[in-house]
């Protein structure tokens, strides 16, 4: 997968809407019933998604510099490989996917 042009474009619209500081975006990246589950906080649907965002992610002025895409073990699975920084966790991490459509709908992000 080349990064430049294969990035999915729901992972390519987190991360836009992350460094752009864009919060409707990054919500809108997400489909209405979407999971979220950071280092095992779980997050369900996007109000919460919201809430998260606020606390830990543009609240945070986190912004992503994206490494890879790969695929995941399942259709419409990806791992994406990121270094981010703001104010809160900084370091490179990696993102597990699934999307539906254009949207994501589960997001894990683990140690």
């Amino acid at each position: 997968m080349s990064l430049s042009s294969d990035v999915p474009i729901a992972i390519q619209a987190f991360v836009d809407a992350t460094n752009a500081g864009d919060s409707a975006a990054f919500v809108a990246a997400f489909t209405e019933d979407a999971f979220l589950s950071d280092w095992g906080r779980e997050y369900r649907g996007h109000e919460e998604i919201a809430d998260w965002d606020r606390t830990d992610n543009i609240g945070k002025r986190a912004r992503f510099e994206l490494l890879a895409v790969k695929p995941g073990v399942g259709d419409q699975q990806f791992v994406a490989t990121v270094v981010v920084s703001g104010d809160g966790y900084n370091g490179t991490s990696d993102l597990e996917f699934t999307l539906r459509g254009d949207r994501v709908s589960r997001l894990v992000i683990a140690p």
